[in-house]
C-alpha cells in the first residue's frame, strides 16, 4: 500500500493565510475604525472647550497685597479672561494678571473641576529710577525697572538711581555697597548716577556730591572706604568743629580733592 504525502509545512502556512481581497478588507475597516475615534476624540475636545458645563466658577487668589488691592486686581484682569477650565490660557492668563499694577508675578494653575488657583507676588519698591528717557519709573528690591503711580511711595523717600536702563540691577547692587561703606555720613545717599561711560556720582541727602569715578564694583568702593578712613582726621584740621561737606572727587590714584564749606583744599594719603 502506498504511503500517503503529507503536505509541506509551506503549503499548511499558504492554507492558513487568507484571500488578499479579505486582509484588503481587514486593513480597510481597521483604518475607517481608528478614523472613527480620532473623530470621537475631537469631537469630545471640542465640546468639552466650548461646553458651559466647564465654565470657570471661581478664581482663589494667594497673596499678602499691600500696594494694590482685591478690587483693582479684578477690575484690571478679570475682563481679560477668556475660554473655560479647558480652553482657557494659562499664559494669557498669567500676562493678565500681571498686567495689574505693583504685581510682579503670577502663578496661574487649574484645580478640578471648575477653579482656577493664582498665587500673586508683589513689586517691593527699593529706589526711583531715571533713565535716559527721562520718565520717572521705579526698581524694585531684584533690581527690575517697573511702572507704578509714584504717588505711592512719595512719603517712603525713596534713594533715586539714574543711569541706563540695562543696569538697574547693578546699580542697586552698588547703592546697598556705598550704603554700608558710607554709613558714618550724616547724609545717606540720595542719588547714585552712573554715566554711559561707566563713571559714577553719588550726591547725599545734604547736597554734597561725590565723584566715584570708573572701575570694577570693588576698586570703586575700595575709594570710598579710603575716603571714609581719612575724612574724618583731614576736617578736624581746619577749626576743629564739622566743616560742610561740599565736594569730594575720588578719582585721583593717590588720594582726593576735597571742598568742605568755606575751604578748598587737596590731600595726598
Amino acid at each position: 500500500m502506498a504511503n500517503a504525502r503529507k503536505p509541506s509545512r509551506r503549503s499548511r502556512r499558504e492554507a492558513d493565510t487568507p484571500p488578499l481581497d479579505v486582509r484588503v478588507m481587514n486593513g480597510a475597516a481597521a483604518l475607517l475604525f481608528a478614523a472613527a475615534v480620532l473623530v470621537l476624540a475631537w469631537a469630545a475636545v471640542k465640546w468639552a472647550t466650548r461646553s458651559p458645563v466647564f465654565t470657570v466658577r471661581a478664581i482663589s487668589l494667594d497673596a499678602s497685597l499691600q500696594r494694590t488691592n482685591l478690587a483693582t486686581v479684578r477690575a484690571n484682569a478679570l475682563p481679560r479672561l477668556a475660554g473655560n477650565f479647558f480652553s482657557v490660557d494659562l499664559d494669557a492668563t498669567r500676562a493678565a494678571f500681571e498686567s495689574v499694577p505693583w504685581v510682579r508675578r503670577a502663578v496661574v494653575r487649574r484645580v478640578w473641576p471648575d477653579r482656577l488657583a493664582v498665587t500673586l507676588e508683589e513689586h517691593e519698591a527699593a529706589a526711583l529710577w531715571q533713565g535716559e528717557g527721562g520718565a520717572e519709573r521705579l526698581v524694585n528690591t531684584h533690581g527690575e525697572i517697573f511702572e507704578a503711580n509714584l504717588g505711592d511711595v512719595e512719603d517712603e523717600a525713596l534713594p533715586i538711581l539714574a543711569g541706563p536702563d540695562t543696569q538697574s540691577a547693578p546699580m542697586l547692587a552698588m547703592l546697598r555697597r556705598l550704603g554700608v561703606a558710607m554709613a558714618r555720613l550724616s547724609d545717606p545717599v540720595q542719588t547714585l548716577h552712573l554715566s554711559s561711560r561707566g563713571s559714577w556720582r553719588v550726591e547725599l541727602d545734604g547736597g554734597a556730591t561725590l565723584e566715584l569715578g570708573r572701575g570694577t564694583d570693588d576698586e570703586v568702593v575700595a575709594r570710598v572706604d579710603r575716603f571714609m578712613r581719612t575724612f574724618g582726621s583731614v576736617t578736624a584740621r581746619f577749626g576743629g568743629a564739622p566743616r560742610a561737606l561740599v565736594t569730594a572727587d575720588l578719582r585721583h590714584p593717590d588720594g582726593y580733592a576735597l571742598r568742605l564749606a568755606g575751604i578748598s583744599t587737596a590731600t595726598k594719603q
